[in-house]
């Protein structure tokens, strides 16, 4: 590399890259040991959540939402329903689609692991004025659109 050239590392949107991706892993990371006492990762807590909010979604319906492969469910889900978290049931219009729904107990963990994030986050952002907290998410949204439009042209 000619020494006059910039080196991508030197570039602030490369440092920009960086450091979006290593808060995103340091926030996995640490909302994963806030759920250890319940029992749950980062993952079963996007579950819950959806199905808190959204209650009957199919299992494709859910890995739409989560941005994930329909095996991350295969996965995932049965993990859930064996602690009784989470039930299949059948959709009354279409015998060949189940549903997901959280049980009782399934919600109560949900409302305590939302409670969990919450502090979480209010404990790292709470420092940050509103108005910078809606640019960094209009940011990162517009990130994630970019990045899904990108990936189709792959």
């Amino acid at each position: 590399m000619a020494e006059n050239q910039s080196r991508p590392f030197d570039h602030p949107r490369f440092r920009s890259w960086i450091a979006v991706g290593r808060a995103c892993q340091t926030m996995q990371s640490a909302l994963g040991r806030a759920l250890a006492p319940l029992g749950l990762k980062p993952p079963h807590l996007d579950v819950l959540v959806n199905l808190y909010r959204f209650e009957g979604l199919t299992q494709q319906d859910l890995a739409r939402k989560l941005l994930v492969g329909r095996s991350n469910m295969s996965m995932t889900l049965p993990q859930l329903e064996k602690r009784g978290l989470i039930a299949r049931y059948g959709d009354p219009g279409d015998r060949r689609v189940l549903r997901l729904r959280l049980t009782e107990s399934g919600r109560h963990t949900a409302e305590r692991a939302m409670a969990i994030q919450t502090a979480l986050i209010d404990a790292v952002l709470s420092p940050t004025p509103s108005d910078h907290c809606t640019i960094i998410a209009e940011t990162m949204e517009a990130m994630i659109q970019r990045l899904q439009e990108w990936e189709k042209t792959l």
